[in-house]
């Protein structure tokens, strides 16, 4: 239930897995390397980067896709998310961007403490257990046994790894996408490097001084945005009041319901017990995605019908994203720069009226207080002046429009495309990887984003087998294969 649990601010792009680059003495030489999804090699590199203090260096995994036209412009080097998934991770995401790919290199950087770079994941991310004390006596454990590894990974150290890799690379300039928290990442390397920077492109844009992890509340707005488009779908409609259902499923849940409920590839009780604040994480990790938000409906009503096996499809969506969150990078920088500013007033008032509650923040907040990192604050942002292209889903889970309307006020040059009922990062989506081609291109100053109304919600899921019937066409067909009589749209036969 790992990626259920942890999702975070993750990108949302599946596990890449590529033959792993080993140490070149002397000039940065690459290797050839492969990564999941991407049928053409890329180049590996290991580049060594030094911490502010003796003793604090590394190697960091480099993956590069060489441009396929000599790299005339400027590389992309893509950010993820969590805090604590690896850019390598985000392989994939050059099918949608190919075209990007043709006259820049784009450049994936495992940030200290993930995928390749020596990945600090306490022994959980292939399985992190749902039971909330167990999981904190796991990370007290691991904590204790860190040394000073987790007072290391941070911010600070992320952006100036990422500038010597730019360094040792030999790029001038380069441009950034950020996906979620990698968005985070991105303004502050604006803030402190905007000298090596061209452009960047922001996809769920987490801002500096905006407390992510408060997510109840937007959670609930994309849920009832789900509720209102499914009401105004005649398919969804008849599912009729789902919403007082699951409220209903997720207050009643309890340990019984949570050994029984099924595993989602087996069909037989699930080994870890899913406790309440995994389902209602599981319905929120839901929202990032609109194909499986769309599936929430139908789950929802079978559930409430007895039948478990939807809501454990849900589940098993996001299996894939199992191990992809280190456990360790992820406590080290969340604890430090993110709960650190969250009071226990601010999580009741995010919390209060929502399905979700406190499940998202319970185990940040068990997790950090066996996590004692010193709070690291950011400085107040400066105004910067680098063309800026922000991307949002209106109906994200955890950053929606608002924050690039409301906290973005210090960039200068910047342009906010919203995808109606998009989920969490919409960068492959559409039209949009041609606007971020056109944006980077820089060939004109402002895009038209008339394309982007083309995108729609998928559509929503009305029976077992996918979105062809309404339920009451799927009881018209159980009673025609059992009287071999034609129903008509009355249900006469």
């Amino acid at each position: 239930m790992g990626a259920v649990i942890w999702g975070l601010l993750a990108t949302g792009a599946a596990v890449a897995q590529q033959s792993g680059p080993s140490a070149v003495p002397g000039p940065l030489v690459p290797e050839p390397c492969y990564g999941s999804g991407w049928s053409d090699a890329l180049r590996c590199y290991q580049v060594p980067v030094t911490g502010p203090q003796a003793g604090q260096g590394a190697e960091l995994a480099v993956l590069v896709a060489p441009a396929l036209n000599g790299g005339q412009q400027e590389p992309l080097y893509m950010l993820a998310g969590g805090p604590g998934q690896a850019a390598s991770d985000l392989v994939r995401l050059l099918n949608p961007l190919h075209k990007i790919n043709r006259e820049r290199d784009v450049v994936f950087v495992d940030r200290r403490g993930a995928g390749l770079s020596d990945v600090f994941d306490c022994g959980v991310s292939d399985s992190p257990p749902s039971e909330l004390q167990r999981f904190a006596e796991i990370i007290a454990q691991c904590y204790a046994g860190a040394s000073d590894r987790p007072v290391t990974l941070n911010s600070r150290q992320t952006v100036e790894d990422l500038e010597q890799v730019r360094k040792a690379l030999g790029h001038e300039k380069i441009s950034l996408w950020g996906g979620s928290w990698g968005t985070r990442t991105a303004l502050l390397y604006q803030q402190w490097y905007p000298e090596s920077l061209e452009r960047l492109v922001l996809d769920g844009v987490a801002p500096i001084e905006s407390k992510v992890f408060l997510t109840a509340q937007e959670a609930e707005s994309a849920l009832q945005q789900l509720q209102r488009d499914c009401a105004a779908d005649p398919v969804c409609a008849e599912f009729g009041d789902w919403r007082a259902a699951l409220d209903q499923m997720l207050a009643s849940w309890d340990r019984a319901r949570a050994v029984s409920f099924p595993d989602p590839f087996t069909g037989f009780p699930s080994e870890e017990p899913v406790e309440g604040w995994v389902l209602a994480n599981a319905v929120r990790s839901a929202l990032y995605d609109p194909a499986a938000a769309a599936q929430l409906p139908f789950a929802v009503d079978q559930a409430a019908k007895g039948n478990l096996m939807p809501m454990a499809g849900i589940v098993g969506l996001f299996a894939a994203m199992e191990g992809s969150m280190a456990m360790g990078l992820t406590f080290s920088v969340a604890c430090a720069e993110e709960m650190s500013r969250i009071s226990e007033a601010e999580i009741a008032a995010d919390s209060a009226g929502t399905f979700l509650g406190r499940a998202f923040l319970q185990p940040f907040v068990r997790g950090c207080a066996n996590w004692p990192v010193p709070p690291r604050e950011y400085a107040p942002p400066e105004p910067r002046a680098h063309p800026v292209l922000l991307i949002s889903g209106s109906a994200d889970p955890i950053t929606p429009p608002d924050y690039a309307e409301r906290s973005l006020g210090y960039l200068e040059n910047s342009q906010h495309l919203v995808v109606r009922g998009g989920g969490h990062i919409n960068s492959a989506r559409g039209c949009i990887p041609d606007l971020i081609l056109e944006f980077l291109g820089g060939e004109s100053s402002e895009l038209d984003f008339g394309c982007v109304a083309d995108i729609k919600r998928p559509p929503f899921m009305a029976a077992a087998f996918g979105p062809e019937f309404t339920p009451r066409q799927e009881a018209d067909v159980a009673r025609e294969d059992a009287t071999g009589a034609s129903v008509q749209e009355g249900g006469q036969p």
